[in-house]
């Protein structure tokens, strides 16, 4: 046990002295979070919307008035032709018009369908969708009104019996707003991780044979499985203190609840550390120079991982042959752990399959990077 301490003090004092290296390990996972909280966030509001009018009514005033207050629209100009809309959505001022025919006030006075027309712009496919989705619902909860305010007159007057009801109460369970923020900001907590840590690993071994100190390790009594675990028990405990650091600005700075158990997140987060040094571990042996670790493990490990993960890409829309490949993702698991954990308050009991997975997975990765492990030179 004194050589397997010596090894990690020894990795700690070369971390220690590289000055460069300090900052990147623990002020650039807080300044990813900051960076990609502001910057990821698919809520589409405030959506500029050039208005014609061409009736002129206190009905379409009404509707209008309705686009404004929900906040998903500001208004940014008005047009009196239909066909003078394209400027704005080719100039990219607006991305949305909403066209509001003459006799549409009078067509809901008299119990008729009062027709609107809305032009996107399509480029943004997700955001006009999500923008569309908007604005025809709140068409239908005016015409819901409509409908209600006439059936109750009528009521009254007894010419005729009130018609029945459907009426919808949407639920939204863990994100009751729909915040986009609580979805990815603890997803990105998830990819710093993967990425520092993989880098680490993958760049220690090698990084020993570019200075030479590899040489002297060598000609010394340690056996492999102490080189093997010194070095890569300093990078685990770096994890850790990344993964606190992030989801400290993921709490405190973006106010995203962590609804379940800290110290679980912590258990379940070392088996996915697990998984991601014995891949840089793996890397690392494939290679000579540290240059060539950095460009295997992002080409070769971590891009396909955040491809196929589901952090950016929903699984379920990639092809049955790609959902397949999935499941050799550790990312995968960690990011159901990480956003169950956060959002649902999800427990053992409900993320025990993706614990063991990740628990097997880590194992055979670092036996194999060790069985490739050697304590020479090539």
């Amino acid at each position: 046990m004194r050589v397997l301490w010596r090894v990690i003090v020894k990795e700690f004092l070369q971390l220690k002295q590289d000055h460069k290296m300090i900052p990147v390990i623990f002020v650039a996972p807080v300044v990813q979070v900051l960076v990609f909280g502001f910057a990821v966030n698919t809520d589409v509001t405030l959506v500029p919307t050039v208005l014609v009018d061409q009736d002129q009514t206190a009905a379409s005033r009404d509707l209008v008035a309705r686009f404004v207050r929900s906040s998903y629209f500001e208004l940014v100009g008005d047009e009196a032709r239909a066909d003078d809309v394209d400027r704005w959505l080719v100039t990219g001022r607006a991305q949305m018009a909403l066209v509001v025919p003459r006799g549409f006030g009078d067509a809901l006075a008299s119990g008729r369908v009062g027709r609107l027309q809305i032009v996107a712009d399509g480029t943004d496919a997700s955001s006009a969708s999500v923008a569309l989705g908007y604005a025809g619902s709140l068409v239908q909860g005016l015409g819901a009104e409509i409908q209600l305010r006439r059936l109750r007159e009528a009521s009254a007057s007894g010419s005729a019996a009130a018609a029945g009801q459907v009426r919808l109460l949407p639920r939204v369970l863990y994100n009751p707003d729909l915040r986009s923020r609580w979805f990815y900001v603890p997803a990105v907590l998830a990819m710093i991780l993967m990425i520092m840590t993989m880098l680490l690993s993958a760049m220690g071994v090698v990084r020993e044979k570019e200075i030479g100190t590899l040489e002297q390790l060598i000609v010394t009594p340690i056996r492999p499985w102490q080189l093997l675990v010194g070095k890569l028990t300093p990078f685990a405990v770096i994890g850790l203190v990344q993964m606190c650091l992030a989801a400290a600005v993921t709490v405190f700075g973006f106010g995203v609840p962590i609804r379940g158990s800290f110290l679980l997140l912590v258990g379940l987060t070392m088996l996915f550390i697990l998984n991601t040094l014995g891949m840089g571990l793996l890397v690392s042996t494939l290679v000579q120079n540290q240059q060539q670790a950095m460009m295997g493990a992002v080409f070769g490990a971590m891009v396909p991982m955040l491809y196929l993960s589901g952090l950016i890409f929903p699984i379920e829309n990639m092809p049955p042959a790609i959902q397949a490949v999935t499941y050799a993702i550790p990312l995968r698991y960690y990011a159901e752990i990480i956003r169950g954990v956060f959002l649902r308050g999800s427990g053992i009991s409900v993320l025990w399959p993706e614990a063991v997975t990740l628990l097997l997975m880590g194992v055979a990765t670092l036996t194999l990077a060790a069985l490739r492990f050697r304590k020479r030179l090539d």
